[in-house]
């Protein structure tokens, strides 16, 4: 199942975009030296192993430029690929195949690059409750993409935006005088806008936990930059009234430990801030 901001409207836009980003008037390499109607065709050649992911948003690129490509796909997205395997293969309009080229590698290889991170961490954690999710860490404009990328490889998606759920973090709880007003004032806005949103509120000490418990009217709780020992206990205390995330510096060495402590999601910026893109390439034959 298809997560709900990947909507058709959204996934045209973006390729809409990013085509004005890279053709402009025109791609002139290959309209320069490519005959009128020459055909041809070319393969997606995997150069890494891994988790493959843009699949189904490569074959939505091709048409897009070109409906009259025909794509024949070898792989789906979340399939493992290792070093050698063939993904797809385009046929059609020579000038065409080479006009989206681009835009397909470079979204298939970030991507990937993320379902496979994804994937090898939360193959890590399965013997727990934890699930690992993603954050709002994400390239700006390829947020749509880079969370598509982290579900297909197993991952939760957080919040996709500022507008779908409402996170009190330790700025908001400053700047708001408190825990107590923070979460006061926003349900308050909520009642008075008409807004049916979670709240997740941010804690950085077992009284700041204590507090959110007292006040209530939440749905998460975020246990922030706490050692294992404080987080046991933060855990212990939220029991089954609230779900939990683990968020902040957390690392491969010190993810399952952290899952270990009982929580329920654990977030990592790095998943789509600082990864590896898989090495993919297109050629013709």
């Amino acid at each position: 199942m298809k997560p709900s901001y990947l909507t058709e409207e959204a996934i045209s836009s973006f390729i809409a975009a990013a085509f004005v980003e890279d053709i402009g008037p025109g791609d002139y390499s290959s309209l320069s030296s490519i005959p009128d109607g020459k055909r041809g065709q070319a393969k997606l050649i995997i150069k890494d192993d891994g988790i493959i992911a843009g699949v189904e948003l490569a074959v939505r690129i091709f048409k897009t430029f070109d409906p009259n490509l025909e794509v024949e796909l070898f792989v789906k997205d979340g399939d493992k690929v290792k070093y050698g395997d063939i993904g797809l293969v385009v046929k059609g309009l020579s000038a065409s195949i080479l006009s989206s080229e681009r835009l397909v590698l470079n979204c298939m290889q970030r991507m990937s690059g993320i379902a496979t991170l994804t994937h090898r961490l939360t193959e890590k954690i399965l013997h727990t409750k934890a699930r690992l999710m993603d954050t709002r860490k994400t390239t700006p404009n390829f947020r749509l993409m880079e969370k598509w990328a982290v579900h297909i490889g197993g991952g939760v998606n957080h919040r996709f935006a500022l507008y779908d759920m409402v996170m009190l973090k330790d700025n908001h709880v400053d700047f708001a005088g408190g825990i107590r007003q923070a979460i006061e004032a926003c349900k308050s806005y909520l009642n008075q806008n008409n807004l049916d949103l979670k709240i997740e509120v941010e804690t950085r000490t077992l009284d700041e936990v204590a507090e959110v418990i007292e006040v209530g009217g939440v749905d998460f709780i975020m246990l922030d930059n706490m050692d294992y020992t404080t987080m046991r206990k933060a855990v212990e205390m939220v029991g089954d009234n609230y779900k939990t995330e683990a968020s902040g510096g957390i690392t491969e060495e010190t993810l399952v430990p952290v899952a270990e402590c009982g929580i329920d999601f654990i977030s990592m910026g790095v998943l789509t801030h600082s990864v590896s893109s898989l090495d993919i390439s297109l050629k013709a034959f």
